[in-house]
């Protein structure tokens, strides 16, 4: 007999740094955890300091992987870029993590959503490149960072989408209104990475696997702060969570 805990597919979500790990600092993660319980799965928060074949070990057993977001920012020796003033201090145990979490998802074939930093994280790992700092690199009119104080608002703003797109099937149309937190964002979008939305000023907001042989979206704002009231952000979890879940049904005949 299968219990109904061992039937629900199982989403890994990592740490979103390490030092928030080592505080015992659950609290921003916490929204990630609560999106996709809330959607049926089962998360697995992943530390950041686990050994490459305990890490391995772990991946094994996930039928998804969520990236969330993050503070710090990826090493742009990644993508051979000269660090930016503005470039905050990267977190080597969260890049190594989600590199080794990506190896083994995108190529078992297992479902991705990447969020914010784990966008930038995932499009980086493709070999892509980013912009290290919006404001100064691009001056747009368009505040895409946003104030991380207790109480503050979500800033928003509207993105296009690619009618041809997964998202567009999940937004129910070719438009939305997004929040954002951010920085930084994809440069050169990474190898079968396809860019399937922007905002007015082009920056790119999402992004999907450029064919049928993985499950992979990427967005630059924050659906796990939306998912209790945003039909748009609770589709990316319940898509995640759903085809997790079929790639889960072989398991259990």
């Amino acid at each position: 007999m299968i219990s109904r805990d061992e039937q629900k597919p199982r989403i890994g979500i990592p740490y979103r740094t390490r030092k928030e790990e080592l505080k015992g600092d659950f609290g921003k993660l916490e929204t990630y955890v609560d999106a996709v319980r809330r959607e049926g799965a089962e998360a697995v928060v992943i530390s950041l300091g686990l050994s490459s074949p305990h890490l391995e070990k772990i991946a094994r057993t996930l039928d998804g992987l969520l990236l969330p977001g993050s503070p710090a920012d990826v090493n742009p020796s990644h993508f051979r870029a000269i660090r930016h003033a503005k470039c905050v201090d990267p977190d080597p145990d969260r890049e190594r993590t989600d590199f080794a979490l990506l190896e083994h998802c995108l190529g078992e074939q297992k479902p991705v959503v990447a969020i914010c930093y784990g966008l930038q994280s995932l499009n980086v790992f493709r070999s892509g490149t980013l912009i290290q700092d919006i404001p100064s690199e691009l001056m747009t009119a368009i505040e895409h960072d946003w104030d991380d104080e207790p109480g503050a608002p979500d800033r928003t703003h509207n993105i296009g989408i690619e009618a041809s797109s997964r998202l567009a099937q999940m937004a129910d149309g070719q438009q939305a209104l997004v929040n954002s937190s951010h920085h930084q964002s994809i440069r050169e979008p990474g190898r079968d990475l396809r860019v399937v939305s922007r905002a007015s000023d082009g920056v790119i907001e999402a992004v999907e696997w450029d064919s049928h042989t993985n499950w992979v979206m990427g967005v630059q704002w924050h659906p796990e702060r939306m998912a209790e009231t945003d039909v748009l952000a609770r589709r990316l979890f319940s898509d995640l969570v759903a085809v997790a879940g079929m790639r889960k049904m072989p398991a259990r005949a």
